[in-house]
């Protein structure tokens, strides 16, 4: 299981620790991962997803999952919040 957010794509991101004599080693700084239930309005149900902490911020201000997923581009996104998008858009062209 890769440790990388479902909507965003944030994933782990590689530096240096440096200490006070400016001796540097590396380290890996990972992304704060929440394991949630979305739900879709359109839909009618709820996924889980595996998301950052901003991810949920950024949900929530755009005002749902189902006009995140409308906003963000294809390639951010994993491959099943993409077959979800499909899905949202063609449950609204039916509407």
């Amino acid at each position: 299981m890769s440790r990388r957010c479902e909507l965003t794509g944030k994933g782990v991101v590689s530096g240096n620790n440096v200490s006070h004599a400016q001796n540097k080693t590396r380290r890996r700084f990972l992304p704060n991962l929440c394991n949630v239930s979305l739900s879709s309005d359109v839909l009618g149900q709820s996924i889980r997803f595996k998301v950052s902490a901003s991810a949920l911020r950024s949900v929530d201000k755009n005002g749902g999952l189902d006009n995140f997923l409308m906003k963000s581009r294809d390639e951010n996104l994993s491959d099943k919040a993409r077959k979800l998008k499909t899905q949202i858009s063609k449950a609204r062209a039916a509407q």
